[in-house]
């Protein structure tokens, strides 16, 4: 029998904090028919005030919300998401709503895919983010010849014992960056597969689960096409959100000059939250209530892409899905319990443009998913429940 994969240090359990409370932004507004912002900071009943570790004094793990009684019930939710993107905001200038992303996708326990050229941070993102978290880090940089034990690992007999030893892979870590995940030969981009759809790995018959959270960033070059091997619809589909760095504003790359890179930066990053933390708020996100209205609502959705005259593909039952969790970490994050119509409409676009299959004229004409999208977001009735119901 193989052994067990070794298991990732047992994060430290936050201490309280001195940290500020930040002055609430602006929050939700209905803006006519636009998406709406990505994240109110100030939000749900009440009105809560974010806190967050103020900047200059580096970061400070999040206090913990306790009940009535004094008792810890764990970080709060709302604040324990901005001070993880306050922390990488000090590696990655100028890309908090791209952080809000793939945070987001790790507490609805999803994997993003980021299209974006090189250089732009992507690496620096996934390390600021596992740093933040107090998680473990695997990189695999896939090749053409890459097999699929370089991902997952293998199991080698060992002599002296007489046992095969399993050896894990890169896979193995709570933040995975696959970069160029497209240069991989389809054998081995599969190989992912399965850690992705169900948090686990099988070699040689043998099943191995992964510690959570789990989060897969993978990476591809969309301007490259040679020596690339495109993804396939079934593998597209199960990543929650498809993202786009972007090159940094003229204020965030002169940052980034006089700090001379992130190198030292990211060195010096220290956690605000655990791993174990991570594990509560997804599991916090279940239990946000979605109204039976906007159940409709996601349904409504997805039969209008089905239908629509520009699309070959609409929405899976997956997408639907996948658009609902993310509406609900949207919500948790937020200061809510449930789900209003924003919170769909402001995470459609990455949730659902990849999914998509353009129609052939649509292809030609040079119409994007992401354009089908917020048609369908124009065209769909939104319905009015906005509390529990």
């Amino acid at each position: 029998m193989p052994s067990a994969p070794p298991r990732p240090p047992d994060a430290a359990r936050p201490s309280p904090a001195a940290g500020c409370r930040r002055g609430a932004r602006r929050g939700e507004r209905r803006r006519g028919r636009r998406t709406p912002p990505l994240l109110p900071t100030s939000g749900g009943r009440g009105g809560s005030t974010l806190r967050c570790p103020p900047a200059s004094q580096g970061a400070t793990r999040v206090t913990e919300t306790t009940d009535r009684q004094g008792r810890a019930t764990g970080v709060d939710p709302a604040a324990g998401f901005r001070a993880v993107v306050d922390n990488v905001g000090r590696v990655i200038h100028g890309k908090d709503h791209v952080t809000e992303l793939v945070l987001l996708a790790l507490l609805a326990g999803g994997h993003v895919l980021v299209e974006d050229v090189p250089g732009v941070g992507k690496t620096s993102l996934a390390k600021a983010l596992a740093a933040s978290i107090d998680g473990t880090f695997g990189r695999i940089q896939f090749t053409p010849d890459m097999l699929p034990s370089d991902v997952v690992g293998v199991s080698i007999y060992d002599r002296s014992t007489g046992r095969f030893e399993f050896r894990p892979g890169p896979v193995f870590a709570n933040i995975v960056l696959a970069d160029e995940i497209n240069r991989a030969s389809p054998k081995t981009q599969s190989a992912l597969l399965e850690s992705m759809a169900e948090g686990q790995v099988t070699v040689a018959g043998e099943t191995y689960p992964l510690e959570p959270p789990f989060l897969v960033l993978a990476t591809q070059n969309p301007a490259e096409h040679e020596g690339a091997y495109p993804l396939p619809d079934s593998q597209l589909d199960r990543f929650l959100l498809r993202v786009s760095v972007g090159y940094p504003s003229g204020e965030a790359e002169a940052r980034m000059l006089d700090s001379d890179g992130s190198d030292e930066a990211l060195a010096s990053l220290r956690p605000v939250l655990s791993a174990a933390d991570v594990v509560t708020m997804a599991a916090a996100v279940r239990r946000v209530h979605v109204a039976d209205p906007l159940r409709g609502y996601l349904v409504d959705l997805a039969a209008a892409s089905r239908g629509h005259a520009r699309l070959a593909l609409g929405m899976s039952p997956r997408a639907t899905l996948s658009l609902q969790r993310v509406a609900q970490a949207r919500a948790l994050v937020s200061g809510r319990d449930y789900v209003v119509p924003d919170d769909i409409k402001a995470l459609a676009p990455p949730t659902l443009a990849h999914r998509l299959q353009l129609a052939s004229d649509a292809a030609i004409s040079g119409t994007s998913r992401t354009r089908v999208v917020h048609e369908l977001l124009e065209r769909v009735p939104v319905p009015n429940a906005r509390t529990p119901g």
